[in-house]
């Protein structure tokens, strides 16, 4: 054996990367099982007509309760049914939101290789 070539084994570098991606892997998945539960428990609140109607939603988009203020009725039914949907959209969206800003927190450390 020449002088200096020591006992290094090639790829033990890449064998402890990928032994460390596994374990960010593993961190990750139970990350997301605790973010799943605690999407399902959120309320997030959409709101349309200024507070008129409000319609809640799980940080997962399960639908929970709305809430139509009393004056929101005199505004007849096709304005009150497009508040309900704006309202239902701005629940959508920011639960939507939500979901990513959690799951990006939660993957932030993990670098993947390029696959594409």
């Amino acid at each position: 054996m020449a002088q200096g070539q020591g006992f290094g084994i090639p790829g033990i570098g890449k064998m402890k990367e990928l032994a460390d991606a596994v374990k960010k892997a593993q961190q990750i998945q139970e990350g997301a099982k605790q973010l799943q539960e605690d999407l399902e428990q959120m309320e997030i609140e959409g709101q349309a007509g200024d507070g008129l109607v409000k319609v809640f939603v799980s940080g997962n988009q399960e639908p929970r309760r709305v809430e139509i203020a009393p004056d929101a009725l005199n505004e007849g039914a096709e304005v009150l049914a497009d508040l309900v949907s704006a309202a239902m959209t701005d629940a959508y969206q920011k639960s939507t939101d939500t979901m990513r800003e959690r799951m990006e927190s939660l993957t932030g450390g993990l670098n993947l290789p390029n696959l594409g």
